[in-house]
């Protein structure tokens, strides 16, 4: 153990420590200790402390206790004479540095300081920056919970690998951008904090007009040090979301994140006590800390089975010039803390990965769009025969985005033809919804929707690196082989621009697509013979599992009976197994013999069985990255179902985030559940216990969003004014006025049985 980095560490924990008492104690004294302190958007109070110490902080006279807690773990300076070079004093030192910063940014939250103001940056989504968080002139602040869950089926699916903590500043603006993007083309999310001589990362991506924001996996918390600790907070947080542990479990928190949570921290630049300190912070999860600076080094000794902290000093980095420096710097990070990389070679002229996916191209800085008002965009992707494929053959077939004015509209088609052996007609439009995944993974591309209703911007920039409509037809042929090379043995694209060809195959998509819709009516769960597992993710949430049925898709909305049974067929051994429906137990309330061997099993003992379509009896477990939440509501024998995107307070007396604690963590919790929000409109939809009709209140984005899909539910319950009759926070939050609401429009669920 370095005697020089545990004096800087134990050094610059004590000094923030000590800032932290003297913020306090001014705070104390001008709001008083009964003042409100929150991070907001969580449901996890301040959640470093909450993780560590199981202590709800809400009030301003509970943090000297922490305090009091973090100056305990405190050591004395290293002797000059004698040293035991014993490194679990420099991880309390790490600890109380943890503590100490999330105080003090919360006292800042207190005062208005925090989010740190920037002037000229906006996250409020109107500039480059933009991401749907915040407001004009801020940084980001904490993670809020609806993003952590909404991210949760990257995480555990691979798409997001892994998070990297970067502090301070890079050599050069050139060189922060060169890391970004190797960053980004490997789908590693990212946060921003710290400086070096005031000067930091998230100055030098501005300056250059990098997009940052959750839609590109690029946070900026905050240009100091202390800001940072809201990346170790969102790390405590994966533990209580998707991990089901409770707050005050310490040990098991840090070792969640050790074994399951690939992270490291990148320091830029010199690093002063602090960032020792904070450095220490991250080393009690498991977090390797790189710096491209001369500092010593801890090499593996049992908390880590990798370097603790490891030098790369910028000028000893082999590479022809910084941009191969950088490069090599991100590589090392990776290759330290054992990220799992998966990196389709897609050959387009710009940075291509899952952190561009949701990228916003603005009218003013479009060069092109197809769909959308002013024109009409397809994509359709059909099996074929073997001999009908020329596999890599990509046509465009009409005029190209040079021809056409800066700023202009036209129609635009893409046709996929796809053959193999292992191929089946039920697998099209599981291939073709990845249409929208795979064309978002490219910089200055956005695209919305599918099928028919699909609206694709390419920005100026893209089309300035040389972009075209081919490169359309790149990006598809190298993901369809890279990512279903099990099923599909050839490729062909045609992108049609040319009117009459664009009509014509309009046309014949959409004859396939009511084929399509019609073949999924008629799929239903007592057609079936096999339903199919989900375990994904238990990488997160490792006794949850989800059962897929025809009429019941996925929790997180992203895998339904037809994907399932591809992912079977591409991976046969993966987390979608087939689940043999077995001996009928009870049908009308979603039990078999199959279904409930299997969850038993790959629970490991930790739910006996499970109900498909009951939320009061045995309801299916969840793991944190549900669309929506179903919660009992009992004074009006009915249910609401609150939305992932909806903060506001619900008539439970809790918020979405709250209630997620309930729902998540692979608990199984009779009265609650998280679902996909498509199970809504299914018949099986809580169907035991009175189904659709039981919905007494739910938020106004669901109402909004799926109007259509409610409208048709509404017909089919025999009650077509039954979503007028839901209510919604514009309508009520409390049980009372929710109570008022229902007998005013008549409500069925008050006359139907007791769901109890």
């Amino acid at each position: 153990m370095s005697k020089y980095i545990a004096t800087r560490a134990i050094r610059g924990a004590n000094a923030l420590v000590t800032e932290a008492e003297v913020m306090l104690q001014r705070a104390m004294a001008e709001k008083g200790p009964d003042t409100t302190v929150a991070f907001p958007n969580t449901a996890y109070y301040l959640p470093m402390i909450l993780g560590m110490t199981g202590i709800e902080v809400d009030k301003l006279g509970q943090l000297p206790e922490i305090l009091q807690h973090a100056r305990s773990l405190l050591h004395p300076m290293p002797s000059e004479r004698k040293w035991t070079p014993y490194l679990g004093e420099t991880l309390d030192g790490g600890m109380a540095t943890l503590l100490a910063a999330e105080i003090i940014e919360a006292i800042r939250f207190l005062y208005g300081t925090e989010p740190e103001q920037m002037p000229g940056f906006d996250l409020s989504g109107g500039t480059i920056y933009g991401n749907g968080n915040g407001a004009a002139g801020h940084l980001n602040g904490p993670i809020d919970d609806i993003q952590l869950r909404s991210w949760g089926i990257q995480l555990v699916d691979g798409r997001m690998p892994g998070f990297a903590a970067i502090v301070g500043a890079a050599k050069s603006n050139e060189v922060a951008v060169k890391i970004i993007r190797e960053l980004q083309r490997r789908n590693i999310l990212t946060f921003l904090s710290g400086n070096v001589n005031g000067r930091s990362i998230i100055h030098q991506l501005a300056e250059e007009g990098v997009e940052l924001g959750y839609n590109t996996f690029t946070v900026p918390f905050g240009t100091d040090t202390i800001s940072a600790i809201y990346a170790l907070g969102f790390a405590a947080r994966s533990a209580l979301t998707f991990g089901g542990m409770k707050g005050g479990q310490a040990r098991d928190i840090l070792m969640y994140n050790k074994d399951r949570v690939f992270a490291f921290v990148l320091a830029l630049g010199e690093v002063d006590d602090l960032k020792y300190a904070a450095a220490a912070g991250a080393i009690n999860f498991g977090f390797p800390v790189i710096a491209d600076t001369l500092i010593p080094q801890i090499l593996p000794t049992g908390i880590t089975s990798y370097e603790h902290v490891l030098s790369m000093p910028w000028n000893e980095i082999s590479g022809a010039d910084d941009m191969e420096k950088a490069e090599r710097l991100v590589q090392k990070c990776i290759e330290v803390r054992g990220v799992k990389i998966q990196i389709a070679d897609v050959p387009v002229p710009v940075p291509y990965g899952a952190a561009f996916e949701g990228e916003v191209v603005r009218k003013a800085d479009m060069r092109i769009e197809f769909g959308g008002k002013k024109s009409r965009a397809f994509e359709y992707l059909r099996m074929v025969d073997m001999d009908e494929v020329e596999d890599g053959k990509i046509e465009v077939i009409g005029p190209d985005i040079d021809e056409v004015e800066v700023g202009g509209a036209i129609d635009l088609g893409i046709l996929i033809k796809v053959a193999g052996r292992k191929m089946q007609s039920d697998f099209e439009p599981v291939l073709e919804r990845q249409v929208h995944y795979f064309i978002n993974g490219g910089s200055g591309i956005q695209h919305i929707g599918q099928r028919d209703i699909a609206w694709i911007r390419i920005s100026k920039g893209a089309a300035d690196k040389g972009f075209t409509l081919k490169h359309f037809g790149d990006i598809l042929y190298a993901r369809f082989h890279s990512d279903f090379g099990s099923i599909v043995d050839k490729v062909q694209i045609e992108i049609f621009t040319d009117p009459d060809q664009n009509a014509e195959w309009l046309e014949k998509a959409r004859a396939a697509y009511d084929f399509r819709n019609q073949r999924l009516a008629d799929l239903t769960d007592e057609r079936v013979d096999l339903f199919y597992s989900c375990t994904l993710c238990q990488s997160f949430a490792p006794n949850h599992v989800c059962v897929i049925s025809p009429q019941r898709l996925g929790l997180c909305g992203a895998y339904n009976w037809l994907d399932c049974k591809a992912s079977y067929e591409i991976n046969p051994t993966g987390p979608n197994q087939p689940i043999p429906k077995g001996r009928e137990i009870d049908a009308s309330k979603g039990y078999w013999e199959g279904p409930t061997e299997f969850v038993q099993q790959a629970s490991h003992g930790q739910v006996e069985e499970v109900s498909m379509y009951s939320i009061m009896e045995n309801p299916m477990t969840a793991c944190g990255c549900f669309e929506c939440i179903v919660m009992v509501v009992p004074e009006a024998n009915g249910v609401m179902v609150v939305s992932r995107e909806d903060p506001s307070m619900t008539p439970a007396g809790m918020t979405f985030s709250t209630l997620a604690g309930v729902a998540g963590g692979g608990l199984q919790s009779p009265g609650v559940m998280g679902v996909g929000k498509y199970y809504l409109t299914s018949p099986k939809f809580i169907s035991t216990d009175g189904g659709f009709k039981r919905v007494v209140w739910m938020s106004t984005f669901l109402k909004e969003s799926m109007a259509e899909e409610f409208k048709a539910v509404a017909e089919r319950e025999g009650d077509p004014d039954l979503i007028n009759k839901i209510a919604d926070e514009t309508v009520c939050t409390e049980v009372d006025e929710l109570l008022v609401h229902l007998e005013e429009v008549g409500h069925p669920a008050l006359t139907m049985d007791s769901m109890f």
